[in-house]
C-alpha cells in the first residue's frame, strides 16, 4: 500500500514520521511525503526529525519526497495535513488522482472539512476524521511533540458505508499510532470544534488566554452565545452531541493551564495573511445561513476582529 503525506507540519510530521519510520524498506506499505520550498530541500538532506518522549531515534529519512502533488505518480492513501485555507487548492490538484478505491484520510480541524473535500472530490473514499496531537513545526523538518500520544479518530464515508478501512486501521496501530474507528465520527469532529471555535474566536478577539476567558463573566458568556449557536447548527445537522456539550466544553477549557493561547489568537496577533478565522466563524456564518439559523454572537465576533478589535 502506497501511502502520501501532504503536509510536514505538526500533524504531517508527527503521525508521517511514524508511518516513515515502522514501513521503511518494507513491503507492508510504502510511505511518501509531499513537502514545499525550503522544508523539501531540509528534508532531503537530512531527514525528517520528530522530537518527542516516544521516540528515541528521532531522524527518519523519507523513502520518497516529492515537490508537488502534480508529481507523485499514484498513491493507495492520501493523509491531508495542509493548513485549512490550502484545502482547495490541494483538492483541485489531487482530484484527476483519485480512483474509486483511494482512501482520502483529511486530519485537519474544523467541522466542515469532509463536505469541503466532497465538493471538490466527488470520487474515492473519504474518511471524516478530527485529530489530537500537542505537536508543532519547531523549525522546518523539525517537528516537536508534547504531552499525551497523538490520536486519531477515524469514521466511516457516508458515501461509500460499505467500506470499512481495516487495512489502513492495522498500518498505523502497527505504527504505534493511537488511532480508533467507528462508523460515524461526526459527534466526535463536532465535540472538538465546539471547543476550538468558540475559545479560538474569543482569545484571538480581546488576545486573552483560555484561562481568562473561563474566568470573565463577559468573555465566559460570549463563548458560550457562540456555543450555542453552533449548538444549533448541529442539531439542525443531527450531528449527535452530548446535551452538556457547552459545560463540558468549558471544562476542558479549564484543564489546560490558565495562560494557553490559542492558534487563531498568536496568528491574528501577528498579523498573519491567513488564519483559521474562516474555518471558526466563516463556516459558522455559512452553516447558519445554509439552515437558516440566525449566528448573531458569531457573527459580530467575526466582524470585530476583521475591524482590527483585538483587545
Amino acid at each position: 500500500m502506497k501511502i502520501t503525506i501532504v503536509g510536514l507540519g505538526g500533524v504531517g510530521g508527527y503521525f508521517g514520521f511514524k508511518l516513515a519510520k515502522t514501513y521503511r524498506q518494507s513491503q507492508q506499505a510504502q510511505v511518501h511525503f509531499v513537502a514545499r520550498g525550503a522544508t523539501y530541500d531540509l528534508v532531503q538532506k537530512r531527514g525528517l526529525e520528530l522530537i518527542s518522549e516516544e521516540e528515541k531515534n528521532s531522524l527518519v529519512h523519507p523513502e520518497k519526497l516529492w515537490k508537488d502533488v502534480a508529481e507523485v505518480t499514484e498513491s493507495d492513501v492520501w493523509l491531508l495535513c495542509t493548513k485549512e485555507y490550502d484545502l482547495e487548492q490541494l483538492c483541485l490538484q489531487l482530484k484527476e488522482k483519485i480512483k474509486p478505491q483511494t482512501v482520502i484520510l483529511p486530519l485537519m480541524n474544523g467541522a466542515d472539512i469532509y463536505e469541503r473535500v466532497r465538493r471538490m472530490i466527488p470520487g474515492g473514499i473519504v474518511l471524516p476524521a478530527c485529530v489530537y496531537v500537542a505537536s508543532h513545526l519547531k523549525e522546518k523538518g523539525i517537528v516537536e511533540h508534547k504531552g499525551n500520544p497523538g490520536k486519531i479518530m477515524m469514521g466511516k464515508d457516508p458515501e461509500h458505508p460499505e467500506y470499512v478501512p481495516m487495512q489502513v486501521l492495522d498500518l498505523f496501530l502497527q505504527a504505534g499510532i493511537d488511532i480508533q474507528y467507528k462508523e460515524n465520527a461526526f459527534g466526535e469532529i463536532w465535540t472538538k470544534y465546539f471547543f476550538i471555535a468558540s475559545f479560538g474566536l474569543l482569545s484571538a478577539r480581546y488576545n486573552q488566554p483560555l484561562g481568562a476567558i473561563c474566568a470573565d463573566p463577559a468573555l465566559r458568556a460570549r463563548a458560550g452565545a457562540v456555543m450555542e449557536e453552533i449548538k444549533a447548527i448541529a442539531l439542525k445537522k443531527n450531528i449527535d452531541v452530548p446535551e452538556n456539550i457547552i459545560e463540558l466544553t468549558f471544562q476542558k477549557a479549564a484543564s489546560f493551564p490558565y495562560a494557553t493561547p490559542t492558534s487563531l489568537q498568536l496568528d491574528v496577533q501577528n498579523k498573519k495573511v491567513h488564519t483559521e478565522l474562516e474555518l471558526f466563524s466563516g463556516a459558522i456564518i455559512s452553516y447558519g445561513r445554509m439552515l437558516d439559523i440566525a449566528v448573531p454572537e458569531t457573527t459580530q465576533i467575526d466582524a470585530e476582529i476583521k475591524a482590527g478589535l483585538l483587545n
